[in-house]
């Protein structure tokens, strides 16, 4: 667990929300947040991690002092056995365009770091290639971005073409906050439903990004675009599939990939607390489509009552912590970060969503990662 007071050097963020207290977060922030971890890779040794905020705050307008980082972190897993439960936040790689190359004006336009902000893009997804560079699935667009390993933007954003969704929807899928829509134009993907997950192939061939929810046009509300794009090539290949989600409103919130055609997605509601009932992992093979032509679904581990006889959950952090204990709840509004660690073990990273409320009903919610063990995974073939 890191705790949601944690900052990293920088300038302060927050300065929307200036001289508000928020669930114990005082606005603005001494310095940048570390929080909101909507991504989760491994790093550059064995137990370190390189995990990915999103936009800071929700919004464009609200986020615009919020630098675009990925942190590398070694969590001190609390186990049967021992463990802290700590994580070390260690350095960082900040997003940037010194080029020029994004496309639309951006909030640190005038600098010639030209550092990517909360109100630039919202990333949600990130992907590593063979070489080190990071393919990241954005929601403001929504778009692919493509950056080195340092986090230098190296080409444009790569929108996803319309017609891929159906066959009348005229040049690219657009958001409300996509800066090249322009009145009497209207958005064809609602805000907030881009590219929230995204896996890529073992061999790093190609990126897999998911809508996370329905296309404003589609009148089947359950339905999840699942793309390839081909990173040798930087274009979208043009094939597509088609997932399904329990209910309307569930939102498709991270994927990962098992191997070259079997994923692991994460499929949640927006519940937080106690009322966070429904977030459940699937195991959905590229090859396996049903009659219907969706995807078929495999339940690999329901997050709201995860097995926890040696109580590693317990005690609680905060007094009034809920959904610890066996079993235990994934109990953070926005449960968006899912690592493969092994055949058997999913790494979890919570997006807390600071300084709203998930774990406890009276704090801001901390970051939280999860290991589960989910034997399952070897037969779901």
């Amino acid at each position: 667990m890191l705790p949601a007071a944690t900052y990293a050097p920088g300038p302060p963020a927050g300065s929307f929300f200036a001289g508000q207290t928020i669930n114990g977060i005082s606005f603005p922030t001494p310095s940048q947040p570390v929080e909101g971890f909507s991504s989760v890779l491994s790093g550059r040794t064995p137990g370190e991690f390189l995990a990915m905020p999103d936009n800071g705050f929700g919004t464009k307008a609200n986020s615009r002092d919020f630098l675009i980082r990925a942190y590398y972190i070694e969590p001190d897993f609390k186990t049967a056995k021992g463990g802290t439960g700590a994580v070390t936040v260690k350095d960082f790689i900040q997003f940037r365009d010194p080029n020029g190359v994004i496309g639309f004006p951006i909030v640190n336009a005038g600098t010639t770091e030209r550092f990517l902000t909360g109100g630039d893009i919202d990333p949600e997804s990130m992907q590593r290639a063979k070489n080190g560079d990071l393919w990241v699935g954005d929601e403001f667009g929504p778009w692919v971005l493509h950056f080195d390993a340092t986090g230098v933007l190296l080409e444009p954003p790569f929108p996803v073409p319309g017609s891929l969704v159906q066959p009348t929807v005229p040049g690219s899928l657009m958001s409300p906050s996509n800066p090249f829509l322009v009145p009497p134009d209207t958005a064809t993907q609602p805000n907030s439903r881009g590219f929230e997950a995204m896996s890529s192939t073992p061999g790093g061939k190609h990126l897999y990004p998911i809508l996370e929810g329905a296309t404003v046009v589609d009148a089947d509300t359950r339905r999840r675009f699942l793309f390839e794009f081909s990173i040798d090539d930087s274009e979208f290949t043009g094939r597509v599939w088609q997932y399904h989600t329990e209910q309307p409103g569930y939102l498709v919130a991270d994927m990962r990939a098992l191997d070259q055609h079997r994923l692991v997605v994460i499929e949640r509601d927006g519940g937080r607390g106690l009322t966070a009932v429904f977030r459940n992992v699937y195991v959905v093979d590229l090859r396996d489509v049903g009659p219907d032509g969706f995807l078929e679904k495999h339940k690999a581990v329901d997050l709201t009552a995860i097995p926890d006889p040696d109580l590693i959950s317990l005690p609680p952090i905060h007094a009034g912590d809920v959904r610890l204990g066996d079993p235990f709840g994934v109990a953070c509004e926005s449960i968006e970060a899912i690592h493969v660690i092994d055949g058997e073990r999913l790494l979890l990273g919570c997006d807390n969503n600071l300084p709203n409320t998930g774990r406890n009903p009276s704090f801001a919610d901390d970051n939280e990662f999860i290991v589960v063990k989910v034997p399952i995974l070897k037969s779901l073939n």
